[in-house]
């Protein structure tokens, strides 16, 4: 399906209610499922959840012969059921997912496993899914990972941790990336009653072997699925929009977007669990950077929103985007190419300079990225803008096309 979006609207004025983030929901659901005396509210209804509550379901299946889980594009998923699988006692499995999944790199944490004594191989290329787990019983505990990589092979180890005999002591070797989705994962574990420790580069988490008492926990809305209505808010004339459920003290890393936008113009208020959203007046505007190696999924809704706004950006810290769901570095630059801008990139970094212009009716590609296409449809505030393959926003924000006629913008297939 692909989307040309317009709309004549200048002044935004809508309440929006967002679903638990994608974050916290798979890090509680794979929590769940090694303690099923917890209960969960107001999870994500995303694409990458499913999958990964289908899986846990699948898990708890019998039988002798190896299981075939298919986790489609969900990387979250890929990383921590290949942690869960390793210690499910028992239980053997072949995971795998879609062709973009079978070339991004999984080495790091199988060997990071392996260290501890899993059972997992490659079924077909070395270092990349699919990969075949033998679930064994692990009492190893000390065990070492690079630092720089993607923090979701870290909190994979994490979470798993309680459950092992004799928890993990992480070592963590070299610059650590993406710091907050480590905490998140910390404190998740707290809230259930995992005693953790983080001093310098060691991460220590304690066994917890029971969990008896049934415990409630409510997942927080989605802060990167709030990023586009802040890129919204910035682009508009006028704007107040209330966004639910959000709270200042955050788990979640992209809540850095209150400080990020207040630079380009949106005024961020919370109470009473809502967060507002509001364009600040006569608001003069300059170009910015940013250090986003801890938040680097909203890199692409902040390069959009500067585009948007005709102001220059410098963003780094993003190493990590060239292995998410498309080589996001790259596609940015075609696509805001494409557009009229002039960027460049390199490994960890991106530079647009101010536009004067942006041109009409340009058709995005998304690369089967769901971001691409929710980070550029703000531009239609602008400009016609065709956003292909927009069923693409399932994967993490179901709901972002019926959210946005809320908002008065109109869209028609091409």
């Amino acid at each position: 399906m692909n989307l040309q979006l317009h709309t004549a609207i200048s002044t935004l004025k809508a309440t929006i209610s967002i679903t638990g983030s994608k974050s916290e929901t798979n890090r509680l659901l794979l929590l769940q499922a090694l303690y099923p005396n917890l209960v969960l509210e107001n999870t994500s209804n995303s694409d990458d959840s499913e999958v990964m509550t289908k899986a846990l379901q699948n898990a708890q299946l019998s039988g002798t012969d190896a299981q075939l889980i298919d986790i489609h594009h969900a990387g979250t998923a890929m990383r921590f059921l290949t942690a869960f699988f390793a210690v499910s006692e028992g239980k053997e499995v072949v995971l795998t997912g879609s062709q973009r999944m079978t070339e991004r790199p999984i080495k790091v944490l199988v060997e990071a496993l392996q260290q501890l004594g899993a059972q997992i191989a490659y079924e077909k290329e070395p270092g990349f899914p699919p990969i075949r787990i033998k679930g064994q019983k692990i009492t190893q505990s000390k065990v070492s990972i690079a630092a720089n990589v993607s923090s979701q092979y870290i909190s994979a180890l994490l979470l798993v941790a309680p459950k092992l005999e004799n928890g993990i002591e992480l070592t963590l070797v070299g610059e650590i990336t993406s710091v907050p989705y480590i905490k998140m994962t910390l404190a998740l574990l707290n809230e259930i009653g995992v005693e953790t420790k983080f001093e310098e580069n060691v991460i220590t988490v304690k066994p917890l072997t029971k969990n008896s008492k049934q415990q409630t926990l409510t997942v927080e809305s989605d802060w990167s699925s709030a990023s586009y209505f802040f890129s919204l808010a910035a682009l508009s004339n006028e704007a107040t929009i209330v966004l639910s459920s959000y709270k200042e003290s955050s788990l979640q890393g992209d809540s850095a977007l209150v400080e990020i936008y207040a630079k380009m113009g949106v005024d961020a208020r919370f109470e009473a669990n809502n967060l507002t959203l509001v364009k600040q007046p006569n608001f003069e505007y300059q170009s910015v950077t940013f250090d986003l190696n801890n938040t680097p999924d909203i890199a692409q809704t902040i390069v959009v929103t500067c585009l948007g706004l005709g102001i220059g950006c410098h963003l780094t810290g993003l190493h990590t985007l060239k292995i998410k769901e498309t080589d996001r570095l790259e596609a940015l630059r075609i696509e805001l190419t494409k557009l009229g801008a002039s960027i460049a990139v390199t490994n960890d970094s991106l530079t647009l300079e101010p536009a004067q212009e942006i041109l009409e009716n340009i058709a995005i590609d998304t690369y089967n990225d769901h971001r691409m296409a929710m980070a550029f449809a703000p531009l239609a505030l602008r400009v016609p803008i065709i956003i292909n393959n927009a069923e693409v926003v399932s994967k993490s924000y179901p709901d972002f096309w019926t959210d946005l006629t809320t908002l008065g913008f109109q869209s028609a297939e091409v």
